[in-house]
């Protein structure tokens, strides 16, 4: 029995800076809004490829920083990764809400023409930005 992916959850303190954002570079839009009470809302935001963010309210403060650079290097979630056409080109539209933490890096070693960056997202999340990528043919 297969399964499709559905979505990666996120719990946002300002839901607001956080739609905005990813409505104006990456295409999501609110599918849907539960209310959870209390003025809290549980929002499912989508993308054209059909990739939702389910967004929470806290419950509770964070409690140590962010990482930096490509994302935290012990289990668990690392970062959330967009294809482009060209990483310039996007770094650019993005202006000063491009915010920088590694990159860009070439990778021509390992596929000619791929190229990635990292940058952070309103809440603090890591998001990789790469251009180039294809899988590997040669697996069975």
């Amino acid at each position: 029995m297969s399964a499709t992916f559905f979505h990666l959850a996120l719990t946002v303190k300002n839901l607001v800076k956080f739609e905005d954002f990813y409505s104006k570079y990456f295409g999501f839009r609110r599918a849907r809004v539960i209310s959870l009470g209390d003025d809290a809302e549980l929002v499912f935001l989508k993308n054209d490829d059909n990739i939702y963010f389910e967004i929470f309210p806290p419950e509770e403060d964070r409690p140590y920083p962010m990482s930096e650079a490509d994302g935290p290097h012990y289990p668990g979630l690392r970062h959330i990764a967009f294809s482009v056409d060209d990483i310039d080109a996007k770094v650019e539209s993005m202006g000063e809400d491009a915010v920088i933490t590694l990159g860009p890096l070439h990778f021509d070693d390992v596929i000619e023409g791929w190229k990635t960056v990292w940058l952070k997202d309103p809440e603090g999340n890591i998001i990789e930005i790469t251009q180039g990528y294809r899988d590997q043919e040669d697996l069975a």
